[in-house]
């Protein structure tokens, strides 16, 4: 890429995560693109583990920012206030990038009326059959090309800096699925999300059939919180505030981890998405909107 490449600005939020940043640092400091057109802002969610410590080594190649406020919204809206590129990409501090991850994240960004691209997430490698599973729940070509409203995760991500601004950053409300509301309301600008194949990441997946139920979890807690958004999912695709048909696949599921030779991938799908129903059951009763 040539020096006249745009100024990109890397914003890695990161939350007690001594194990797992030195090595994503290293991957961004290793990326083909020109380091004089490239600033990686890493901003402290106010870990309590060695995380600054760690921090402090890389003190010279980045900057190093400060955000007491928990979250990834309020750690990623610090990096993008700081930012001083015309383009910002996010990633995760559990993450590594492939070297020309931020050249093919980018490129479609030249099309002003796309808003937001989104790269492929794939398991670092070795991994064990959950973690391979993760590649399901983490599938951004089909949570951008198949599903309605189309969404992007953070932990693969660039945009212009100016849509992120005029959306009004993420909504630190959230404390997960924060990617998923600023996608429609950039959406709802009128701006569009594609996918780069090219644009690879590799992410630490849930390993234990505990951390897959957590993650469901998670999700569904959060996921009810869009119901801010619930006239745009009625209009494009029927959402209904109990689904039954999810429920009965659950079952599918479970019976096909007993008699089919898929099983192992029947029995991640039916984990996670009994996580993610207990969740939603939480964040019915958490932000009072029913959505089972």
């Amino acid at each position: 890429m040539s020096n006249e490449a745009p100024l990109v600005s890397i914003v890695v939020p990161v939350f007690n995560g001594q194990g797992t940043i030195a090595e994503c640092l290293d991957s961004l400091l290793a990326l083909n693109f020109p380091r004089d057109r490239l600033e990686v802002l890493v901003v402290n969610n106010a870990s309590t583990d060695k995380t600054g410590e760690v921090l402090a080594a890389y003190r010279d190649t980045v900057r190093l920012l400060l955000e007491t406020k928990r979250g990834p919204a309020a750690a990623r809206n610090r990096g993008i206030r700081e930012a001083t590129g015309e383009i910002v990409a996010f990633t995760d501090a559990d993450c590594t990038v492939d070297a020309d991850w931020l050249r093919h994240l980018i490129e479609p960004l030249q099309d002003p009326s796309i808003g937001i691209v989104g790269g492929r997430i794939l398991s670092r490698r070795p991994c064990n059959p959950i973690e391979t599973f993760g590649n399901t729940i983490h599938d951004h070509q089909k949570a951008i090309e198949v599903f309605k409203p189309p969404y992007a995760i953070t932990m693969n991500w660039s945009s212009p800096r100016r849509v992120l601004v005029e959306a009004g950053l993420f909504d630190e409300t959230y404390l997960r699925c924060e990617d998923v509301d600023l996608s429609q309301r950039i959406l709802q600008q009128g701006h569009k999300i594609v996918y780069r194949h090219e644009a690879i990441i590799y992410h630490r997946n849930e390993h234990t059939f505990a951390g897959l139920f957590r993650e469901g979890y998670q999700h569904g807690v959060w996921a009810v919180k869009h119901n801010k958004h619930q006239q745009v999912l009625n209009r494009l695709n029927g959402h209904r505030r109990i689904n039954f048909h999810s429920y009965r696949q659950i079952g599918a599921n479970l019976l096909d981890a007993i008699i089919s030779e898929q099983r192992m991938n029947a029995f991640c799908q039916a984990t996670f998405d009994i996580g993610k129903k207990c969740g939603k059951a939480v964040g019915s009763f958490r932000f009072g909107f029913i959505d089972l």
